[in-house]
């Protein structure tokens, strides 16, 4: 079973971090999608979806660090439910994506003008998964007496 979520979208706050009791360290910002459709009369519309984002320890500390409100950024993460009971006593349900990592996708300084292609990659793995990553394939040439045509 999978459960993973990709966003690239704009921060709409800087993070908000809290240290918990135990010293762990959490962020949580809002991140805005846009998607654009032609209605029915052939008019654009947009459509913009705003998801919760929490980032923990670590990853939580790069937030506070490096992110601002208004920044275009790429989010991993997996989805997650929570129920709680409300002071006037109903139930409520708060969906957050919960990240594993995030990179900006902001314009280089004094660069070209074009977005710089930052993307994650192995080095931006979660510490406890960077050693559960599979060997890279050293050869791609067919073994002997294969003759399978792709």
């Amino acid at each position: 079973m999978i459960n993973k979520v990709t966003l690239i979208g704009n921060l709409g706050a800087d993070p908000e971090v809290r240290h918990l009791e135990n010293g762990v360290m959490v962020a949580r910002f809002p991140v805005a999608t846009n998607e654009t459709y032609k209605d029915k009369d052939g008019n654009f519309q947009q459509v913009t979806e705003w998801h919760n984002v929490v980032a923990w320890r670590e990853l939580g500390e790069r937030a506070e660090k490096n992110l601002k409100k208004g920044m275009l950024v790429y989010i991993e993460g997996k989805i997650s439910y929570r129920k709680y009971t409300a002071q006037d006593g109903q139930e409520r349900y708060i969906t957050d994506i919960i990240a594993n990592t995030f990179r900006l996708l902001e314009r280089k300084e004094g660069g070209s003008g074009g977005f710089e292609s930052r993307f994650p990659s192995a080095e931006d793995a979660p510490a406890s998964k960077k050693g559960d990553m599979p060997a890279a394939v050293t050869s791609a040439t067919p073994a002997e007496g294969d003759d399978l045509p792709f």
